[in-house]
């Protein structure tokens, strides 16, 4: 015990903060995103997973250089648009992350009622992961870093059993990893995987968080560094092995949609059995209740950062009564689908599109602004190498919402049915 505890305590002083961002946006809109890819395009949109990847290394590293050279993002728009506009931008984008809450909860929920085989139902489970989520969130952050990196190493080791066990089409993998867009279906599911991935959360998020971890030099850029790819690596990878089982089961078995929340777990059972059934429910408990905690933990940093509240740490009084006031909205989760008449599944797909089309093309330009501010960073500013690099972000982000906003205002408002 002596030898272990000193090699975990090193582990976390050089990594763990990547996870925390990875398990924000690996929730279940995640998993059933990357199952409806399998299932609608097979392996096809492999490569769309890679790119999103190295996005969303590409933004945390802006983040993480801005928070270590310069300031939190929120707190360079604040300096840049001023109090007013600063709040009203941190509003808005707090809609997407209470819409986020609401389909967490009712994912961890339902799979809850599943589990039970229908005996509890998914409403109140629902609101009482909205009461633990708000427990865990004003804890100690090192304790949750901690947690959560457990809970992502558990779903990937999870997948992989599973994927390894769905018998896979190796030259479909091979060849999914070649960039396709067959149709504008796949455009749509290519801004979930976006949305989801480099998500637009964790640019406030590692601003902030870098200094938690006592990186504020030169020097901790490549630790940094490491750390993002190491926990992009999982997450890309759970979500890799996720389009590969539904390409390798969920295809063959007939299936072509989401139709229900059981559908991929059901189709799992009959081929792999009833433990894939269940590894797919908890892995979805875990993933959803996993994000919940640090995209909410998002809303008072920006807003106590917008106004530059004295009391803006997490820890104060007034980051956990924000925090808990903005999480607790997520206990209407049940009156989602009565109100909309959108399904859980609908719920958990949607919402995070949404944030990809409304929320990640202006926080991916005010980011790029930020590093590129030689006020804010001084000699640290963006190289053209690194101005080149990022303004993918920027560029691809902004046509992926042009292309698919009618879409996402269509499932929104067009009357999808539960």
């Amino acid at each position: 015990m002596t030898f272990i505890q000193p090699l975990f305590k090193k582990f976390f002083d050089r990594f763990g903060l990547s996870f925390v961002m990875v398990a924000s946006y690996f929730g279940s809109g995640s998993i059933f995103i990357a199952s409806q890819a399998g299932v609608e395009y097979g392996y096809i949109l492999l490569w769309a997973v890679v790119l999103a990847v190295l996005l969303g290394v590409m933004a945390q590293d802006m983040s993480a250089r801005l928070g270590i050279f310069g300031d939190t993002l929120m707190g360079f728009i604040r300096k840049k648009l001023g109090k007013k506009l600063s709040l009203g931008l941190a509003l808005f984008l707090s809609i997407g992350c209470v819409a986020w809450t609401l389909g967490l909860a009712a994912a961890v929920g339902m799979s809850v009622e599943l589990l039970s085989g229908n005996a509890i139902a998914w409403q109140p489970v629902a609101v009482i992961t909205v009461i633990l989520a708000i427990i865990t969130g004003i804890l100690d952050y090192k304790h949750i870093e901690k947690a959560i990196t457990g809970m992502m190493i558990l779903l990937l080791l999870l997948y992989i059993i599973v994927a390894g066990a769905s018998s896979p089409s190796l030259s479909g993998i091979v060849g999914g990893f070649i960039p396709r867009i067959p149709d504008a279906g796949a455009m749509l599911l290519g801004a979930g995987l976006l949305g989801t991935t480099a998500l637009w959360p964790n640019f406030f998020l590692e601003s902030i968080l870098v200094r938690r971890k006592g990186w504020n030099s030169k020097r901790h850029v490549n630790h940094m560094r490491k750390d993002l790819f190491l926990g992009y690596a999982v997450g890309g990878a759970i979500t890799i092995a996720i389009i590969i089982v539904s390409a390798a089961v969920l295809v063959p078995a007939g299936i072509t949609e989401l139709a229900t929340f059981m559908t991929p777990g059901e189709a799992l059972a009959e081929v792999l059995g009833d433990w894939a059934k269940t590894a797919f429910l908890l892995g979805v408990i875990a993933a959803s209740f996993n994000s919940i905690v640090p995209i909410m933990w998002t809303v008072p940093f920006m807003v106590l950062e917008a106004i530059d509240h004295p009391e803006k740490e997490q820890g104060t009084r007034t980051f956990q009564a924000v925090y808990a006031g903005a999480t607790l909205i997520g206990v209407l989760s049940p009156l989602v689908p009565v109100i909309t008449g959108l399904s859980v599944v609908e719920m958990v797909v949607l919402f995070p599109t949404f944030n990809g089309v409304f929320g990640l093309p202006i926080t991916a330009f005010l980011l790029f602004w930020a590093v590129n501010d030689k006020k804010t960073m001084g000699k640290h500013i963006n190289s053209w190498k690194l101005n080149l690099i990022n303004i993918v972000l920027v560029l691809f982000s902004t046509y992926v919402a042009i292309k698919s906003v009618r879409g996402v205002l269509n499932a929104l408002f067009g009357g999808m049915g539960a």
